[in-house]
């Protein structure tokens, strides 16, 4: 068997064990209702709790056209702190396999660097908008030399959105600066940009467009790729579960940078 099918099978069936740990047989029934959790889904600063198991695979890195493969685990958490506010903490914990990607670079399986966010949002929207903002923490969290900065990350991060009729327009930024020096990597100095339009249907089916773009100011290297999804919320044995499915596409890229990839999530929700 090759090393992607190996990383592939790797990663793929941890995330559906992981998945199929968790959750019960399927309904075959999505209640009508189900409509308005599916769009507060599409709100990353809803007071919901969910856990997406969120499973990526891009292709065409470097001189051998290497493979990843991503599973981040994001965990999202709502705090009320009184009648006025929420702080809503994002957590990002990616396991990565990355193939090698030139001759000189060998392959890596573990852990990446851990993104921490925590948004101050407002319970009242203002003109419609729903609001938030707070700090950003990069982690050093990575177990291999290829899969991390080997620093300590923070800056700002804001999220503004509406969400009228079915629809859920709006966007995240953040910007993070280094805190401490790296031994061999370059100083973290990033801005993240996601855009994103979402429209729910009655059906509770989902179908959204974003840009998850970063620009890298050490290297002057803009990151642009395009996610376009389909999700549906179902009911795991009394669990809402929200199944996403999506491609993406790199408009710019890094010299040998990914051209093309897919994405897979499964999203548990614990409304309260």
């Amino acid at each position: 068997m090759g090393t992607r099918m190996r990383s592939s099978l790797h990663i793929g069936t941890l995330a559906i064990v992981v998945v199929a740990a968790i959750c019960p047989p399927a309904s075959a029934q999505t209640p009508s209702g189900d409509a308005d959790l599916a769009q507060q889904l599409a709100n990353p600063v809803a007071d919901l709790i969910s856990v997406p198991f969120q499973f990526n695979y891009d292709e065409k890195f470097g001189p051998k056209d290497a493979s990843r493969y991503t599973l981040n685990v994001q965990p999202v958490i709502p705090v009320n702190l009184g009648e006025r506010w929420n702080l809503i903490s994002r957590t990002i914990v990616p396991l990565i396999q990355q193939d090698s990607p030139a001759p000189t670079v060998d392959s890596a399986f573990g852990l990446g660097d851990a993104v921490q966010s925590f948004f101050l949002s407002p319970t009242e929207r203002f003109g419609g908008w729903i609001l938030g903002a707070g700090p950003v923490l990069l982690v050093p969290t990575g177990t291999s030399p290829e899969l991390r900065r080997e620093q300590l990350g923070m800056g700002p991060t804001v999220v503004a959105l509406q969400q009228v009729s079915g629809w859920t327009f709006g966007a995240l930024a953040n910007h993070l600066w280094n805190l401490t020096d790296p031994h061999e990597n370059k100083r973290v100095n990033a801005t993240f940009v996601q855009p994103f339009l979402a429209y729910t249907f009655p059906t509770a089916t989902t179908l959204t467009i974003n840009a998850e773009s970063t620009y890298d100011w050490t290297d002057d290297d803009l990151t642009l790729p395009f996610n376009f999804a389909a999700s549906q919320l179902v009911k795991l044995g009394g669990l809402p579960v929200s199944f996403q499915l999506g491609a993406r596409y790199y408009a710019q890229a890094p010299s040998r940078g990914p051209e093309w990839g897919a994405r897979f999530a499964a999203v548990l929700l614990l409304p309260k």
